[in-house]
């Protein structure tokens, strides 16, 4: 049965991190500033993947017209996938806003909000600036031999970035915390400077060569595609090929820096498609979630202007 709600009412996705004390902390912080500001809204919690895409989905059949998320990028790409199921009609009825509370919350950073600025973003939110949006596509095979799709609002990583969030997902367990868990699979795969030769066509170009990492951005890429928005209708993409250690950690330095594209070893593009014929083998990761199934070919593309985002700033 499906309910009318007053257009006004919020949804709001509360995606909690591991740490239970400062989980209820969090929430409650949220539900306070919230009935401050005197908005109507329904705050529900979701644990993991299939919880968000039931209350994504709850939301939008029960005629939710505002939808936000608490939470990281990882939550972010259930909520969006999810709204990939809608038909464009009933997308474009939904506003997307988002309160930082991941890992890394890079997609909340390229609009310049922080972890922690709850009652000026949700002040901001409140305004309801509406930004259209693109979302990225990945298309690709699954092992059944099944034509498979996949959404994101921020990057695709092939390689070395995307084993950091494999061995980030398995020492996750054993750490109890999902900071730490990627501190500790970045220290552990650094030195191992693993590469993968791969086969790609960007813009009529073919390339074949050794690559460490590959990032395909629609906003700043965890800092691999800096400059790529997630408005001009195209994907940034940078190859980064092998170096040696001390080329590696200059590297990193121009990473820290804000300079990772003036280094030599870095190659950027910017597209509308990538053709992946052959990955190397190379594990992938979407929107920081790493991806069980191992792809060997996968279409990249973009889709402009799908989501009305709600500018937090």
């Amino acid at each position: 049965m499906t309910m009318v709600v007053e257009e006004e009412k919020w949804g709001v996705i509360f995606c909690p991190k591991t740490n239970r004390f400062m989980r209820d902390k969090k929430r409650e912080k949220i539900k306070k500033i919230l009935t401050s500001q005197q908005i109507n809204y329904e705050l529900v919690q979701a644990d993991g993947t299939d919880k968000i895409e039931y209350l994504t989905k709850k939301f939008i059949n029960n005629n939710y017209h505002t939808i936000v998320v608490v939470g990281g990028d990882s939550a972010l790409h259930d909520v969006i996938n999810t709204f990939m199921q809608f038909e464009q009609s009933i997308i474009q009825q939904i506003s997307l806003g988002v309160i930082p509370h991941g890992v890394m919350n890079d997609f909340s950073l390229f609009w310049g909000i922080k972890e922690g600025e709850d009652e000026k973003i949700i002040k901001a939110l409140k305004k309801k600036r509406i930004r259209s949006i693109d979302v990225g596509k990945i298309r690709y095979t699954n092992k059944d031999g099944k034509q498979c799709r996949r959404y994101f609002l921020n990057c695709v990583n092939i390689g070395f970035i995307a084993s950091i969030m494999n061995l980030k997902h398995q020492t996750r367990a054993l750490l109890y915390d999902r900071t730490l868990s990627f501190i500790v699979s970045f220290i552990l795969l650094i030195f191992q400077r693993l590469s993968y030769k791969v086969h790609l066509k960007i813009n009529n170009e073919e390339i074949k060569q050794r690559i460490m990492t590959i990032c395909v951005g629609n906003s700043l890429g965890y800092g691999q595609t800096p400059s790529a928005v997630p408005y001009n209708g195209l994907l940034d993409v940078t190859l980064v090929r092998l170096p040696g250690l001390l080329q590696l950690f200059e590297g990193i330095y121009l990473f820290i820096r804000g300079k990772f594209l003036n280094h030599k070893y870095v190659l950027p593009y910017r597209t509308k498609k990538v053709e992946v014929l052959s990955t190397g083998g190379a594990m992938i990761s979407v929107d920081g979630k790493f991806m069980s199934q191992r792809l060997e070919q996968l279409e990249i593309t973009i889709e402009p202007e799908r989501i009305n985002f709600i500018i937090p700033t």
